[in-house]
């Protein structure tokens, strides 16, 4: 392993691993993620991963050594001096946010060019059985939403579109809480320990939280990935993922707290808002704008 002569431990993101800011003797600093040695293979896999995502070109902390130490398993990737996207966006003009956001669509359109292997199981039948499991973990969970049977509706109504979805690789957690500023204004994508493959439309459930932080971001984020052209079928099917997700979001939310558990209470009313309690397709905080605004 690399040499280091600091460590501070970063307690920011939801991920399991243990995160740390480290410095070598030169005083670069550097991120060190620690994870559980049971972990090895897949954390093993997620860097290789990393490795070809980076590959790309995309914006991203780059990783820079893989192995094993006393305390578990340890990647080393370069550090990114800057602040989460969501704090920074809204203090940003509309066009700067928006522009922000084309930028954040085209990445994830780049890294949604890696495909997925051809032996994962058929999306339909995965995904169908994942919503099975969520309607009923949401039916027995103590706490419901107001009006959640119309994300129930809703998913029971268009599980058709699942059929036939292609399948790539993703990000997994994809949205401006998982993104960076840097001090020279740049954007870039962190927090890749959630990845998977599926559907790459399915990547944009996480998108309500840049819609809550900034409309004009969650906008220009699906005009970016779309090039301005999107079929009426991806605001179809992201009713329904969000509709998914949603649903798990509660009994998700259960064991952090009251704090927590309110959190997504007023996300899913705000969802629900949105779509017209699922009636309508295309959510309210979607605005089309010119996109030369970059």
């Amino acid at each position: 392993m690399l040499q280091f002569v600091s460590q501070e431990q970063i307690h920011k993101g939801w991920s399991g691993d243990q995160k740390y800011c480290v410095t070598d003797e030169k005083g670069k600093p550097y991120l060190l993620r620690i994870a559980a040695i049971e972990q090895y293979e897949r954390k093993k896999k997620e860097y290789e991963n990393i490795r070809r995502v980076a590959a790309l070109g995309i914006p991203m902390c780059q990783p820079i050594e893989f192995g094993v130490c006393q305390e578990g398993v340890y990647a080393i990737h370069s550090w990114i001096d800057g602040a989460v996207a969501e704090e920074v966006l809204p203090t940003l003009p509309g066009e700067k946010q928006y522009a922000y956001g084309l930028e954040a669509g085209r990445i994830l359109k780049q890294i949604h060019s890696l495909r997925a292997p051809k032996e994962q199981e058929d999306w339909e039948k995965r995904f169908n059985r994942k919503m099975d499991g969520k309607i009923q973990k949401y039916s027995e969970c103590p706490i419901k939403y107001e009006n959640g049977q119309a994300f129930i509706d809703y998913i029971n109504t268009n599980r058709g579109l699942l059929k036939g979805r292609p399948q790539v690789y993703q990000h997994g957690d994809y949205h401006a809480g998982n993104m960076m500023i840097d001090r020279k204004g740049q954007l870039y994508i962190i927090d890749f320990d959630r990845e998977d493959y599926g559907d790459p439309w399915e990547e944009f459930n996480r998108i309500v939280w840049c819609a809550q932080a900034s409309p004009r971001f969650a906008s220009g984020m699906v005009d970016g990935y779309f090039d301005g052209n999107i079929p009426l079928e991806f605001w179809k099917l992201l009713a329904l993922y969000i509709s998914s997700n949603t649903l798990s979001s509660i009994y998700w939310a259960i064991p952090f707290g009251q704090s927590e558990v309110n959190t997504m209470l007023n996300q899913a009313k705000e969802i629900l808002y949105w779509y017209d309690n699922m009636n309508q397709i295309i959510p309210l905080w979607y605005k089309r704008e010119t996109m030369d605004q970059e």
